[in-house]
């Protein structure tokens, strides 16, 4: 699962040097005293759709993400229930140390020779 998400980010990666691509190539037709209006059209049809794909892509990535930090549950991923299990050897520890400091206070409250 992991190695999927890594690979669609390089794949977005590559989308967004094709998308450089094809804003260069506009910006250097259009520097031009007569522009190719086919060739502009080609490539900014190109540019539009990866950018989508790229903006597509992002928004998966970024839903995937806002789970695994909220600690909703995904698919493939332990992260809520570490998340559950830590939280809960905290509150025991916590609880833990708190009856530690009763216990002294019981002891000294009730040792006659104070």
């Amino acid at each position: 699962m992991a190695n999927d998400r890594l690979r669609a980010l390089e794949d977005v990666e590559k989308e967004i040097a094709s998308v450089l691509q094809s804003a260069g190539t506009i910006v250097l037709e259009l520097s031009k005293e007569k522009a190719n209006a086919s060739l502009l059209d080609r490539q900014l049809n190109q540019f539009q759709t990866s950018v989508n794909r790229v903006e597509s892509e992002l928004s998966a990535q970024i839903r995937y993400l806002t789970q695994v930090v909220t600690g909703q549950p995904h698919e493939g991923s332990t992260y809520s229930a570490r998340k559950d299990c830590q939280m809960a050897l905290n509150r025991a520890e916590y609880a833990r140390v708190k009856l530690g400091e009763l216990g002294r206070t019981c002891e000294i409250m009730l040792d006659p020779q104070t």
